[in-house]
């Protein structure tokens, strides 16, 4: 299934969740606040912000319609859900599951996902010692590892993506061909920066500005380019 009918589907069941049999503790249109070192279960919100204390162990998902959700340091939960909203969880803390169909996603250090990263227009970013244990994907929007691991596929339709400062992807990259309305941008940008790793493929299912840096790892690159098609460069950034 593509990155959008998915998330689409994500959206719409979420939306149903919360306005007709809502699973967990519901405020329509506040925010909710949950204090440092709480231990409780999943929050659901509607027009409202979700703001998680440092320590908090959720046992179950935040989750908000039209709303931002915030994650303090070393907090355990399990899915963080917009679906117009970004989402930001601080370091040390560790999810199951983060998405957001419209709004940004930034991940601290050493935040441990176990499963997804899933965006459909919006920035994804993974700084030092991130892991995100599935895929990372999204349709429009900046993806950017910088010191992190993701453990699956990492894919986009529109998005420019950088991997630095020794970052790890072990499966594929993938830039999908947009089709029908997403046009989108001509060509992104797809870098892999100094000492980092795509150890499966560089798969291109359309044509990229492809920068790889004389100290990275590629598995190979295929589809529409192949190695040759790539600018190689040392230093810091091409």
């Amino acid at each position: 299934m593509r990155k959008g009918i998915k998330i689409a589907s994500f959206s719409a069941g979420l939306a149903a969740l919360l306005l007709i049999a809502p699973a967990y503790a519901l405020d329509m249109n506040k925010n909710i606040r949950i204090d440092a070192g709480s231990n409780t279960g999943g929050q659901s919100s509607v027009n409202g912000n979700i703001f998680v204390g440092e320590g908090s162990v959720i046992d179950g998902s935040l989750e908000t319609v039209n709303g931002s959700i915030r994650v303090e340091e070393d907090v355990t939960l399990k899915d963080a859900e917009t679906v117009n909203g970004t989402i930001r969880i601080a370091s040390g803390s560790s999810a199951e599951h983060v998405s957001s169909v419209n709004g940004s996603i930034r991940l601290g250090q050493n935040v441990n996902v176990t499963g997804e990263i899933e965006v459909v227009n919006g920035k994804i970013y993974l700084v030092a010692g991130s892991k995100v244990a599935d895929d990372v994907s999204n349709v429009n929007g900046e993806i950017s590892l910088s010191g992190a691991e993701v453990g699956g596929n990492l894919s986009t339709v529109n998005g420019d993506v950088l991997l630095d400062d020794g970052s790890t992807l072990r499966g594929d990259l993938i830039v999908e061909k947009p089709g029908g309305w997403n046009i989108g941008k001509s060509r992104p940008k797809v870098t892999i920066g100094q000492n980092s790793r795509v150890l499966g493929n560089i798969v291109l299912e359309r044509e990229v500005e492809l920068y790889i840096s004389d100290s990275a790892e590629v598995g190979g690159v295929s589809g529409e380019m192949s190695m040759d098609d790539a600018i190689r460069y040392s230093g810091d950034s091409p």
